[in-house]
């Protein structure tokens, strides 16, 4: 029995016909070989194709939007695909539609934020629908997070070069301002006055023995603690001799 499943929003409509694959073992409800599908725009021509231009357009709409949701805005679908998207400006979008008809070019599709948000919401009620069983699987991995890579593509160069030279130009301000501190002056340097002393050096032979104390000053002699005054002898006294003076004359001096 045909099946028909029909998923709506308020700015399109996606219509699938088809029947159950028996050799499955599908249900009578379920839909697994798809026949036709067209696409209702509001104010646009209907769009029509095979299964693998359905698949093209889930697999190229939806990444599209996840990365858009996460600030990075890049387009999805090669020129040999079905389909292509692409920002076209600030919210704006470009859907391209490439027919498999020789003759035919491209359909493009300028959707703005609110179209592209019906058109998610439906591609994810069929993906999401127990009934339909596609047999092309889906390659874009639709429910995994952004890598950390993907996510600073979203970032302008100038946000991402902040911080580095924010650090380089601190750097160098502080170099520059260290280098006009000026540095103390050196101490002037004074000769010393005295002679260095050195320590006398020592031999490593045996010490002298000390000297003899004399018995009088010994106190280990019991006999006298008193020192005895000791007898030098008197130093001889200088003769004084007395002055000669020259004799006088006696007699009166002799007349010539």
């Amino acid at each position: 029995m045909k099946q028909t499943l029909v998923y709506g929003q308020q700015s399109c409509r996606l219509k699938l016909e088809g029947f159950p694959d028996v050799s499955a073992g599908h249900s009578a409800d379920a839909l697994g070989i798809i026949t036709s599908w067209t696409l209702d725009w509001a104010g646009r021509p209907q769009l029509e194709g095979r299964l693998d231009h359905l698949v093209a357009l889930i697999n190229g709409v939806l990444p599209y939007a996840r990365y858009l949701m996460s600030g990075v805005a890049r387009p999805f679908g090669a020129p040999s695909e079905p389909v292509g998207i692409a920002p076209a400006g600030v919210g704006q979008h470009l859907l391209v539609l490439r027919s498999g008809q020789p003759g035919v070019g491209p359909l493009e599709v300028q959707l703005d934020d609110a179209e592209l948000a019906d058109l998610v919401r439906v591609l994810d009620s069929l993906r999401l629908d127990p009934r339909l069983h596609l047999q092309s699987p889906l390659s874009q991995p639709l429910v995994q997070p952004l890598r950390r890579w993907e996510l600073r593509q979203a970032e302008p160069l100038a946000q991402r070069l902040a911080a580095p030279l924010g650090g380089l130009a601190a750097l160098a301000l502080t170099a520059g301002l260290s280098s006009l501190i000026p540095l103390p002056a050196p101490a002037p340097y004074r000769a010393s006055s005295t002679a260095p002393t050195t320590a006398p050096e020592t031999s490593a032979g045996p010490s002298p023995a000390p000297a003899a104390i004399p018995a009088a000053l010994d106190p280990g002699n019991s006999g006298s603690l008193t020192p005895k005054a000791a007898t030098l002898p008197n130093p001889a006294k200088p003769t004084t001799q007395p002055a000669i003076s020259p004799a006088r004359p006696s007699g009166p001096p002799a007349r010539p």
